[in-house]
């Protein structure tokens, strides 16, 4: 986003990852099934190791971090896999088995849920693999294959397929003569006390948990002052039921089939006192985000009560770096802003929260530099946003960081955030059209690590020039195929229709380049929701649950008389 009106350098990019025709050859090569299924003998054995995951992912790695073990759904023992594609991930999950040479094996794993793949690579012969499209049962997947003189060892694997829902899998097996690698293994052992037990976020009733995962461990048991609460088989978890303005100690176990850990050390938390605490706003099914100026640079200056109602979240622009690497900090620019006061800004906040509409605090902008890129730092930036979220009244956090961003320590700096923060949190982010173009860029890698907790990316679909859409076709800036094409992108990478939303100028002097009228912009939501009033491009479905979009800025909107929220406000709210 710019504090000043005026052009920026344009930024072209003419080659991006295969989205299309690339991948349905990829797939129509992965579903080839070859090898006949056998029949195992009496003496055969089951060499694959931690078949059903009772030990967790003992023996097995899976890519991207995309592999985890849950308690259902399970066709036996106590646990399952659960591997969820993302991106350009599609959740292989690998084991090394050891076999034996010029022997013949059959293959076979019960599966669930999403597209499933189950394969063996290394045979020394003629690999294999089979596959199911999903099924809401589980399925038998089953095929065999013959080593080669040479092979002691071969790989096999499970995977699912780019954008589409989780799988699981249960019981693999390779069965055939013992490969010496000592079959299934040894049972699951107990658990070790889980660490880094944190309070979130509170309410008059509730408080919000989250501890570090424990190896093997298939679930976690929550006590209260020393009593059961409630369980989980993440690394979260709600207490609810509590009493107001009330301090409670907590405590978690991890638990297996073998059994329950110790406790971890324990947590103090008080509840909230009665009229304060607890999440803000829902937001809408689908939304209009507007970015609030602190600052003058020529457009209308407002007070947040000046900013229309057809605003169902205010990005208030821009939280400031400090010395301290990732820390942010925020104070009222009263001068520019014709004696606003601390006092009425905050007092405005409540009053807009009160309305129904979410307040945040947006980070970065087109000067803004907050770099987190460790640890430490990305620490520092959930502390510190989390202060303002409770020092001023926030409902969240929006990303506008326009000078790099890293994906590996931005996702924990938010993930911090939200386990203080609790379900309530708002995470909005603003991309620039470069940063979206592949699911490989930071910021795209970022949004589908948050998945599960992000509310909303507003790409800026201006400032850009030409870019490539989703069918590999380059558009120019400007156009309802601009924006439909563009938003195909992250709608075909991997991100929820409910996560996106089309980021314009309200006015010509809002940016330097790329502004379309307000019908323009309605246009592009039809077709993306209703596949009617497209441009050139079509998508091959319609998104009905698109969020909505987004503006810079609301006073760039006053000073052209309200022109673009007037006409896409209510829009928006008549989207299927």
């Amino acid at each position: 986003m710019q504090r000043s009106a005026g052009s920026r350098r344009r930024r072209r990019n003419t080659s991006r990852p295969f989205l299309g025709g690339a991948m349905a050859v990829i797939a129509a090569g992965a579903l080839t099934v070859t090898g006949l299924v056998s029949t195992a003998q009496a003496a055969d054995v089951n060499n694959v190791k931690n078949a059903g995951f009772e030990s967790g992912l003992a023996n097995w790695s899976c890519s991207a971090g995309s592999g985890a073990t849950v308690s259902t759904p399970v066709r036996s023992g106590t646990s399952a896999l659960k591997a969820t594609p993302a991106g350009q991930d599609h959740a292989k999950c690998t084991q090394t088995v050891a076999v034996k040479p010029n022997s013949t094996y059959a293959l076979s794993s019960w599966v669930q849920g999403g597209y499933a793949y189950l394969g063996v690579t290394g045979s020394g012969t003629t690999d294999v693999s089979t596959w199911t499209p999903g099924s809401t049962t589980w399925t038998k997947l089953s095929t065999s294959f013959k080593t080669g003189a040479n092979t002691t060892s071969v790989t096999v694997y499970t995977h699912g397929w780019y954008g589409q829902s989780a799988y699981f899998a249960d019981d693999v097996e390779v069965t055939g003569p013992d490969g010496g690698g000592g079959g299934d293994g040894p049972g699951p052992v107990i658990p070790a006390a889980p660490a880094g037990l944190t309070a979130g976020a509170t309410t008059t009733s509730s408080v919000a948990l989250s501890w570090n995962a424990v190896s093997g461990a298939t679930g976690y048991k929550v006590y209260r002052d020393g009593v059961q609460a409630t369980t989980s088989t993440g690394t979260s978890a709600t207490v609810t039921g509590l009493a107001a303005d009330t301090a409670y100690q907590f405590t978690v176990s991890a638990t297996n089939a073998a059994g329950e850990s110790v406790k971890s050390a324990a947590v103090s938390a008080r509840t909230a006192k009665p009229g304060t605490g607890g999440p803000g706003p829902a937001v809408p099914k689908h939304a209009v985000t507007g970015y609030w100026q602190n600052f003058n640079n020529g457009a209308a200056v407002q007070k947040l009560t000046d900013v229309p109602a057809d605003y169902d979240i205010i990005a208030v622009s821009f939280a400031d770096a400090t010395p301290t690497p990732g820390q942010v900090t925020f104070k009222l620019d009263t001068a520019g802003l014709n004696g606003y006061t601390d006092a009425q800004f905050r007092a405005d906040i409540k009053t807009k929260q009160a309305q129904g509409k979410n307040v945040i605090i947006s980070i970065g902008g087109e000067l803004g530099t907050v770099r987190v890129d460790n640890d430490a730092s990305a620490t520092a930036f959930a502390n510190s946003v989390y202060a303002l979220m409770q020092d001023y009244g926030f409902n969240g956090v929006d990303i506008d960081l326009e000078n790099g961003l890293n994906a590996t320590y931005m996702t924990k700096a938010l993930r911090q955030l939200s386990a203080k923060a609790g379900s309530g949190l708002v995470i909005t982010m603003a991309p620039q059209t470069i940063d979206m173009q592949s699911t490989s860029g930071e910021y795209f890698k970022t949004a589908l690590n948050i998945k599960d907790i992000l509310t909303v990316v507003n790409m800026q679909y201006y400032n850009s020039g030409s870019m490539l859409g989703c069918d590999g076709k380059v558009y120019s800036q400007g156009s309802v195929d601009f924006l439909t094409a563009l938003a195909c992108i992250q709608l075909e990478g991997g991100l929820d229709p409910s996560q996106v939303g089309i980021g314009v100028p309200a006015s010509t002097r809002g940016a330097g380049s790329g502004y379309v009228s307000p019908s323009i912009v309605n246009a592009a939501l039809d077709c993306l929701t209703k596949g009617t009033n497209c441009g050139s491009f079509k998508p091959s479905k319609t998104y009905p649950s698109l969020r909505g979009a987004m503006t810079w800025s609301t006073n760039w909107d006053a000073t052209a008389g309200f022109a673009w929220s007037k006409a896409v406000g209510p829009h928006v709210r008549s989207l299927p």
